[in-house]
């Protein structure tokens, strides 16, 4: 008898958009090749999406990432160019899914950049959590890598934010710790969300897949970064990206899964296949306008 899995509806958020320096999201590509797919701004930045994953089950909701929240101050919000309404996040569950910050179960944190995990709380007068029913799932190694990195990437970590919100989630047994190059984040029934860890842009960056998608986050930020030599410079490890990508997208071929980008302006996936020995390209790429405005469902063939 065939097993069925859960029944499962995605959706992606846009609830932001911050901007970046080009030669810094793309290292030793030059930018005469870069800026034919990504246009730069007059101090050399590009645009960028604060994109956010909304999964669906009977009894869950599950949000991937939360994008950078809106308390970081004016002087912050002009530097990265951050363009969001107040409160976008809970306004956009709100507006398209009728969902309060309450019916929130589970929250996958994928690593802890200011772009990823800002949104997990919320200034008013000291930082509070935004999810206060939400389970989160956080990789052990990661963390204790975000309390002590290099100096290199320090910057990338607002510790004084996440780390109240964490330890006092952990105090209420709201934390799940991942541990390891892979495993499982959730399981109800025969359905699964698992995960595998890549390390060159961070230690520990989680990757959440199940039988359709996969979740790049920063390993692959956006479709232009498909080829394996396009790594950004923020990587901690670039050379590690590499062979990280291409590991992954041997993974990702096996299983025929989408991947979902989590910065890209215009696509908000793509299938892969492999561009002679040694590299990929898309094999086909899904426009943010393939979606409902309304409703954002993606739909995975």
């Amino acid at each position: 008898m065939e097993k069925r899995g859960v029944m499962k509806k995605y959706y992606i958020l846009h609830p932001a958009v911050f901007k970046l320096d080009g030669g810094a999201m793309f290292g030793i590509i030059p930018k005469p090749l870069w800026s034919k797919f990504i246009p730069a701004d007059d101090l050399n930045r590009i645009q960028l999406s604060l994109r956010v994953m909304l999964i669906q089950t009977p009894t869950r909701n599950i949000l991937v990432d939360t994008g950078i929240g809106d308390y970081h101050g004016d002087k912050f919000d002009d530097r990265f160019g951050v363009q969001g309404s107040k409160n976008p996040l809970i306004e956009m569950l709100k507006n398209n899914h009728h969902l309060g910050p309450q019916d929130i179960t589970d929250l996958i944190v994928t690593h802890l950049h200011f772009d990823h995990v800002g949104g997990l709380g919320h200034d008013n007068n000291q930082h509070i959590s935004l999810f206060p029913n939400a389970k989160l799932h956080i990789h052990r190694q990661h963390y204790d890598y975000a309390l002590n990195p290099t100096l290199r990437d320090t910057g990338s970590f607002h510790t004084q934010y996440f780390k109240p919100l964490i330890e006092q989630a952990e105090k209420d047994g709201k934390v799940h710790w991942l541990d390891g190059e892979e495993g499982t984040i959730l399981k109800e029934g025969e359905d699964v969300i698992s995960f595998k860890c890549s390390h060159g842009h961070t230690p520990w960056l989680v990757h959440p897949y199940d039988e359709k998608f996969i979740y790049m986050a920063d390993l692959v930020p956006t479709s232009v970064h498909i080829p394996i030599p396009w790594v950004m410079g923020y990587d901690i490890a670039p050379g590690q990206t590499t062979i990280d990508k291409d590991r992954f997208y041997q993974f990702i071929l096996q299983r025929n899964l989408t991947m979902i980008f989590e910065h890209d302006m215009k696509f908000w996936g793509a299938k892969i296949k492999r561009k002679g020995e040694v590299d990929y390209e898309a094999a086909e790429t899904f426009p943010v306008t393939s979606i409902d405005p309304q409703r954002s469902e993606l739909s995975f063939g």
